[in-house]
């Protein structure tokens, strides 16, 4: 089915040289459209932004990059086996995939062969509402009513679910974060019932795949809810730990969206579970969190300060000198979350985690050498007690304030 200059191609391009592409395929008797998630979101009339563009040609890979030898297009060979081919267009990189149908799948991989035929290549995609191309024109091509369903808030699979499904296990997870994007009133019951007959299949996919597709997940519009069928059907049992605060993920997603926070995947994560240490190091080994997260993750478990400590001006800065900007402004939000509660003085919490320049403890080793001390273990314990000393001062004690105190510690050390 084809609608004519259905989409505005305005909103799908933002930089017109794209066109020399459309041209040099054209030329070397090719077709090219965009196809996929860009193409979908305008039809959603989602809010504008710089799509990531995906485009698709019944040219071969090699045609491909003949076509755009031809117009002094460069090109990256980012994916050929699977043929897709990158083209540089101004400061990006676009992906053109050459038609493809599939010949073998085992639910984690495919091997697959290319065609000129259009519907052909649609039938191997997921879902009806990703099934959707266009043209430089803005005219739709969709070939099992995917317009349809994106216009009226269905999420469904193309043909049989089960098919769909075992051609790709990540399929489950896909459908429910397009469904929490794009769903509206009740999910496809056929979908969901697909959905939990291959969940036990998931453990086949390699982690990495489900960290990215659940913290995509967990960004979606509708996560609460959707998370809670997928809990309650036991779509997730056998990747993850039941979450048992997804009230609290609620409370977080609307502080953030309140105060105009940006949001991110690991704080949501976090809450859903409220981790102790061996959960959060447990699901950081499960999820293949990188060094950098896994260390986050971790500390967000550990360190528990209390929310009265983030409320009470001594108690912020000193929380502020220990832990730092970056921990503080992320554990206020985890604790508001599992506490669901905002205290009244929020933004100006927030305001003084961003504005507080934080002090640098000047006394050092050398100045408690220079006072008489050489042994390193009592220098360590002095300067320990100084520190501790200048926090509790609420860094009011000035240098030479100090030194007069590490004097004394030094007559009682003698």
């Amino acid at each position: 089915m084809i609608r004519d200059c259905y989409i505005d191609i305005n909103k799908l391009v933002k930089d017109k040289s794209i066109f020399k592409l459309f041209r040099a395929v054209e030329n070397h008797g090719g077709t090219l459209r965009f196809v996929g998630g860009a193409v979908r979101d305008v039809i959603a009339k989602l809010p504008e932004h710089n799509f990531d563009l995906d485009l698709a040609t019944d040219l071969s890979p090699e045609e491909v990059v003949e076509a755009c030898e031809e117009k002094n297009l460069k090109t990256v060979p980012i994916g050929l086996k699977f043929g897709t081919v990158g083209v540089v267009i101004g400061d990006k990189v676009v992906e053109v995939t050459s038609l493809r149908r599939d010949v073998v799948t085992d639910g984690r991989h495919a091997e697959v062969e290319f065609t000129s035929d259009w519907e052909a290549d649609a039938s191997r995609r997921d879902l009806t509402i990703n099934a959707v191309y266009a043209d430089e024109k803005g005219n739709v091509f969709d070939y099992y009513n995917g317009i349809d369903d994106i216009e009226n808030g269905r999420v469904r699979f193309i043909g049989n679910a089960l098919q769909r499904i075992h051609e790709d296990y990540l399929r489950v997870l896909r459908f429910f974060r397009f469904y929490s994007i794009f769903g509206r009133g009740e999910i496809d019951n056929k979908a969901l019932q697909a959905c939990m007959e291959c969940r036990e299949e998931l453990q086949q996919l390699a982690i990495e795949r489900i960290r990215d597709e659940m913290s995509k997940l967990v960004m979606t519009p509708k996560a609460v809810e959707t998370l809670k069928i997928m809990f309650d059907n036991g779509i997730l049992e056998y990747i993850l730990p039941t979450a048992k605060h997804l009230d609290c993920l609620a409370f977080l997603i609307e502080l953030i969206q309140k105060h105009n926070i940006a949001p991110d995947a690991m704080r949501r994560l976090f809450v859903m579970y409220d981790p102790d240490e061996k959960l959060a190091e447990n699901l950081s080994a499960r999820l293949k969190f990188s060094k950098k997260q896994r260390e986050m993750f971790i500390r967000w478990a550990v360190r528990n300060p209390e929310l009265s400590e983030f409320v009470d001006h001594k108690g912020l800065r000193k929380l502020l000198y220990t832990y730092g900007k970056e921990f503080c402004f992320n554990k206020l939000l985890l604790i508001c979350a599992l506490n669901k509660h905002e205290p009244e003085n929020f933004d100006e919490i927030v305001k003084s985690i961003n504005n507080w320049q934080i002090p640098e403890f000047s006394i050092k080793g050398k100045h408690i050498l220079e006072l008489g001390i050489e042994d390193n273990r009592k220098i360590g314990a002095i300067l320990g007690k100084l520190e501790e000393m200048w926090i509790e001062s609420d860094f009011k004690l000035s240098e030479k304030e100090l030194l007069v105190l590490a004097k004394d510690m030094v007559v009682s050390a003698a």
